[in-house]
């Protein structure tokens, strides 16, 4: 008889022999529309049960590879830079001990922390980011701790071309005008992504991957804080993790499921997919 402790199905192995450790920040106080997002990473636990290990994409199974859920990190939900502090602490500890840190948000402010830690063991780090708002403001309303600014906080930190991003489809005219002269930006669609790939894995760069779930066609995916009409498939997202897990990736996040704005479930069920899949991508 051992504790009853929720993890992701198929994610119960020891910490010590995981390569890959996975650890949620369930925060979501700077949310700007829909609040929710910090019920994301408990949700993704406990309905991942739904699912099987084994994946008829991939020919992969969870269960032949020791993937640790190390639960959620209690985050001060009143101050942003102590969450980022905390997220920023877990992080680094994951990877002094030679591991891979996969963050589950949250909003997706969470990946700052997570970048701030990864960028500071690998400081060639490039960001492979998909989603449907480019988050590239200076600043919302007077905050510059936001998830509308999250990217341009990573940029403050990495600099001009070391951000490509996709399937944005939805900022100001400043966050568009800024990404053409700063980030490699593609909008819209994946187009690109794979000549991106063959690049960085030539090189072998470092690489960030950070998945906002809303880079989802909002029909598929409507349990976000942010919905926006367009959006790429379920497929087409599949094909892209696969893609970018050819690189070194060093560091992950899942973020911006709200699950009770889908009260049918099929957000939360696609999220766990999507988790799924990465992880099993990742093993190679």
């Amino acid at each position: 008889m051992g504790p009853n402790i929720e993890t992701f199905i198929g994610c119960d192995g020891t910490y010590e022999e995981s390569r890959i450790v996975l650890f949620g920040a369930p925060f979501d106080s700077t949310t700007s529309f829909r609040p929710g997002a910090r019920f994301g990473s408990s949700a993704m636990r406990h309905e991942s049960f739904g699912l099987e290990t084994y994946s008829p994409y991939q020919d992969k199974d969870l269960t032949d590879y020791e993937i640790f859920d190390s639960g959620d990190l209690e985050l001060c939900f009143g101050s942003a830079e102590k969450a980022l502090s905390d997220i920023e602490n877990r992080a680094m500890q994951i990877l002094s001990d030679g591991k891979f840190p996969l963050l589950l948000g949250g909003e997706h402010l969470v990946t700052l922390g997570s970048v701030r830690a990864v960028l500071k063991h690998h400081p060639d780090l490039h960001i492979i980011h998909f989603d449907a708002h480019a988050d590239l403001r200076n600043d919302y309303l007077g905050a510059e701790f936001s998830h509308a600014c999250v990217i341009r906080r990573c940029h403050d930190l990495l600099g001009d071309n070391r951000i490509h991003q996709f399937c944005i489809r939805s900022g100001d005219r400043e966050e568009f005008r800024f990404a053409k002269e700063h980030t490699d930006f593609h909008p819209f669609t994946f187009d690109g992504l794979e000549e991106l790939v063959n690049r960085l894995a030539q090189d072998k760069v470092p690489v960030y991957l950070t998945i906002d779930l809303d880079c989802l066609d909002p029909s598929l995916f409507p349990g976000t804080g942010t919905p926006e009409a367009g959006g790429v498939t379920f497929l087409q997202l599949l094909n892209a993790i696969s893609l970018v897990c050819r690189t070194n990736v060093v560091a992950a996040d899942v973020n911006e499921l709200a699950p009770m704005l889908d009260t049918s479930g099929v957000s939360t069920a696609t999220a766990c997919k999507v988790l799924r899949e990465l992880l099993l991508a990742l093993q190679n």
